[in-house]
């Protein structure tokens, strides 16, 4: 057992049941490995585990992607030590050392660094997957990106732009709405200033060319959701991959039909991981994207595990934009 200092959720509720504690570290064992992290990420995922919208235990070490150096590795893990590894889907990382199975940790390649992976993997590859897999976009298609700003959508915008899509982008302020036009969208829309769900989707049908959008990617959820349905052109899909505003109520499947024939899907990262390889096809074209400079990630804010609860009460406010990173 090794001594290290990990951001604790000791009980679910609000960010007052975050504290720092020293807390013992194992040895790895088979097929893990144990990390010397550099960076964490956080996402709303954690935030929904946090309050419990996620069942888990308590008390529990915070955030679920990070980036470091492997210290050590147990029987069977195929990592070296001292290779940059980083990873997504495993809880522990808001920690100094963390124990990772070997099987979900990726190179990290040179050109990336630790803040850069730890703030790709989960949002990154949950914009990859929503490209490529969920609905992939293809050149000339209308795509709704809610939350432009944010740290997946700021993928989104450029991932879909990159691929020949309009990208129709919405956000909840001028400066952020700023930033989804420096990124590649044809149209800006701020939410706010409209009074309905449907004053909302006449505005992106309009900017669509009137026909609607092929697809909309919401992570809002309850605030957007009614727009993004109303926004689809016949057919289309609308991928509500988070909840930022709140979980959308139950509705009637009937909305889908009168909607166009419409699909919903409600995906998450860990589906569209099915295997080693999968993942580290996912995290390769990430990575590669950074690389090339196709995706300029923001670091919309880097803080110290102390001050995790104004970090997350920064992105539960939708006050952010970019990725939060904490610097361990």
């Amino acid at each position: 057992m090794t001594d290290a200092r990990a951001l604790r959720v000791t009980q679910h509720g609000g960010p007052e049941v975050l504290a720092v504690q020293t807390v013992d570290v194992p040895e790895p064992g088979p097929g893990q490995v144990r990390v010397r992290v550099e960076a964490a990420g956080l996402n709303f995922i954690d935030v929904y585990l946090r309050e419990g919208i996620y069942p888990g235990p308590t008390p529990v070490t915070s955030c679920m992607e990070g980036a470091g150096v492997v210290e050590s590795i147990g029987a069977d893990a195929e990592v070296a030590v001292g290779s940059r590894v980083a990873w997504a889907m495993a809880t522990g990382a808001a920690a100094e050392l963390a124990v990772v199975p070997a099987a979900s940790v990726v190179p990290v390649p040179d050109g990336v660094t630790s803040q850069q992976a730890a703030a790709a993997m989960l949002q990154g590859m949950t914009a990859h997957y929503l490209t490529t897999s969920t609905y992939a976009v293809q050149p000339g298609d209308a795509v709704l990106v809610h939350a432009a700003a944010g740290g997946v959508g700021q993928w989104l915008v450029q991932v879909c732009t990159a691929a020949g899509a309009t990208v129709i982008a919405t956000a909840g302020s001028a400066e952020k709405l700023a930033i989804a036009r420096e990124l590649g969208a044809a149209h800006t829309l701020d939410y706010t200033a409209y009074g309905s769900p449907a004053e909302l989707a006449e505005a992106v049908r309009e900017a669509s060319g009137g026909d609607g959008v092929a697809v909309a990617y919401d992570g809002v959820g309850k605030a957007t959701f009614d727009a993004s349905l109303a926004s689809m052109r016949r057919r289309g899909m609308l991928a509500l991959f988070g909840g930022s505003s709140g979980q959308v109520p139950p509705f009637d499947l009937q909305r889908l039909n009168a909607a166009g024939s419409v699909f919903v899907t409600r995906p998450s990262l860990g589906h569209y991981l099915a295997d080693r390889h999968e993942l580290l096809w996912r995290a390769g074209e990430v990575f590669q994207t950074i690389q090339s400079g196709q995706v300029r990630l923001q670091i919309g804010g880097t803080f110290a595990l102390e001050d995790a609860a104004a970090a997350y009460r920064a992105l539960e406010g939708r006050a952010t934009t970019g990725k939060l990173i904490f610097q361990i």
